[in-house]
């Protein structure tokens, strides 16, 4: 595959991979799945049964529905970070808090496993900020920012020709230079 080749000649694997990436870049993805692991061991072990040869460890205990409870909370939580971007602060906040609760609750937290990774997930969605939109190169295509596709840049004193700049952008020579050599000249000071 060459720089030329357009990404929809590349293969079915290569198009999800990158859609999926996309897709990923656009939320917390990483807290929404340490939340949602996080989840998993909490509601899981309260109801497990170990087979350990002809011995078997029950670890039911009174608490099993409050453990129930967070991790499905938890599991929630990290799919809403995944498909609701905006509430990603409250989402990281209720992470914490039930990771919190956890240790109390169910087996210290899933045996720390669970308590750990919603704890994770819960300090990511919080640190998580969305990422600037990219620059269009293209002028033809219409944007939020641009609808009519002509561009922003409003010119400036100076920019048009035959028009003076404003007096503190002129050096020695009359060149709007940003009066650096002002500023050089008088030891730092501008010069107004």
């Amino acid at each position: 595959m060459s720089a030329e080749t357009p990404v929809q000649s590349a293969g079915t694997f290569t198009r999800l991979r990158l859609r999926f990436r996309d897709w990923r870049g656009t939320r917390p993805f990483w807290a929404g799945l340490f939340t949602l692991l996080g989840g998993i061991p909490i509601a899981y072990f309260p109801y497990a049964t170990l087979k350990l040869g002809h011995m078997s460890l029950a670890m039911a205990t009174t608490a099993g529905a409050g453990s129930l409870i967070i991790g499905v909370l938890l599991v929630t939580l990290g799919l809403t970070m995944w498909f609701q971007q905006a509430t990603r602060v409250f989402a990281g906040v209720a992470a914490i808090l039930l990771a919190l609760v956890s240790l109390v609750v169910s087996n210290i937290g899933g045996f720390l496993i669970g308590f750990l990774f919603a704890l994770v997930g819960g300090a990511l969605a919080l640190s998580w900020a969305p990422g600037e939109p990219p620059v269009e190169a293209d002028g033809d295509r219409e944007t939020a920012a641009d609808p009519g596709g002509e561009g922003i840049r409003k010119s400036l004193p100076g920019d048009v020709p035959g028009e003076p700049a404003l007096p503190h952008e002129t050096g020695d020579g009359g060149e709007a230079d940003g009066g650096v050599r002002a500023e050089i000249r008088d030891g730092g000071h501008r010069v107004g």
